[in-house]
């Protein structure tokens, strides 16, 4: 990076600043650089993104208010266009469409989005809307919601509740709802690359979530970390894991060291490749697998040690904050 001033080098800092939105205030790490020569503060396109998804998050969090990603899965998921869903909720007909593109919905809209997740709630808005509809459009809508209950007989948002303790997206979650899938595909990926043990596969899925977060302002998995002696790692892993292999992301196996056994995670060979996760997220997984290939799981954990997220928190085994993705030393 280059000063637009000057042509000379430049520093990136970052600060707590206050901004304000829709008429309220919002704590952010705000990203900026300055140029060494003029000392005058700038920033990019990238760092204005990084702020304003702070902002944004904040504030969606606070209201209960879905993320982009999370609105276009509930209208997918029902196998829905943009217009209808518009249609459904009783607003105009390019509203759903723009809420997809990123546009923020009304606090109330947002909470009406976030309750038809639940397919339950949202067939009892379809029955609602039945006069409005034309019959064979309530029939098509009907069946695809009642298809999807079939495939899913415990909805995604019971079966992520009975393993995280934050379902909403919020600071500790990088402000994205969990999925199983996700964090199926970033294992999966580890395994196949490293085949790592369970110690060092969490502190790879930490690097991997914390350092997205710190270029993006959002995580991959929407995983919750606590600060343990051993380093970060997810909340309740041990079931996480139990559920990712009976998913058929990896197998399991057993490593005798004498001592004690280890389990080290590998892929199936008959296991599917699909892919739910963005380019951006793959380009993030593969970054951190480059980076501590070759590392030991015992310096893996000194490095995770090094870092404040852990420091701050081991006393307290306490939750860590996404925040603390800006102060990561080893990323």
């Amino acid at each position: 990076m280059k000063s637009p001033f000057t042509g000379g080098s430049v520093r990136l800092e970052k600060e707590t600043r206050s901004f304000e939105y829709r008429k309220e205030a919002f704590g952010i790490v705000y990203h900026y650089y300055i140029c060494n020569d003029t000392g005058e503060e700038f920033t990019t396109a990238e760092l204005d993104t990084l702020n304003i998804s702070q902002v944004h998050n904040k504030y969606r969090s606070r209201y209960g208010i879905p993320p982009v990603e999370e609105i276009k899965q509930i209208r997918t998921k029902y196998g829905l266009s943009a217009a209808r869903m518009s249609e459904i909720l009783g607003l105009g007909i390019n509203i759903y469409r723009n809420y997809e593109a990123g546009e923020m919905p009304s606090i109330s809209i947002g909470r009406y989005i976030r309750l038809i997740a639940e397919p339950q709630e949202f067939l009892k808005l379809v029955e609602i809307n039945k006069y409005n509809l034309e019959p064979a459009t309530y029939t098509e809508i009907t069946g695809n919601v009642l298809r999807f209950l079939e495939v899913h007989p415990e909805t995604a948002g019971q079966s992520e509740l009975a393993l995280f303790n934050n379902v909403l997206p919020n600071i500790y979650n990088g402000f994205r709802a969990p999925e199983t899938k996700r964090i199926g595909e970033m294992i999966r990926y580890f395994a196949k690359e490293l085949q790592p043990f369970t110690t060092a596969l969490n502190k790879l899925l930490f690097y991997a979530d914390f350092s997205h977060y710190k270029k993006f302002g959002k995580s991959i998995s929407g995983l919750t970390y606590k600060a343990f002696q051993m380093g970060p790692v997810p909340t309740n892993y041990a079931g996480l894991y139990n559920q990712i292999v009976n998913n058929g992301y990896v197998q399991v196996c057993e490593v005798d060291f004498g001592d004690f056994i280890g389990d080290r995670f590998q892929t199936l060979r008959e296991a599917a490749e699909e892919i739910t996760l963005t380019p951006q997220e793959l380009q993030t997984i593969a970054a951190i697998t480059e980076k501590f290939k070759g590392i030991s799981t015992s310096q893996l954990v000194r490095l995770s040690h090094e870092e404040s997220a852990w420091m701050e928190n081991v006393e307290k085994r306490a939750e860590i904050s996404y925040e603390y993705s800006f102060e990561l030393k080893h990323d």
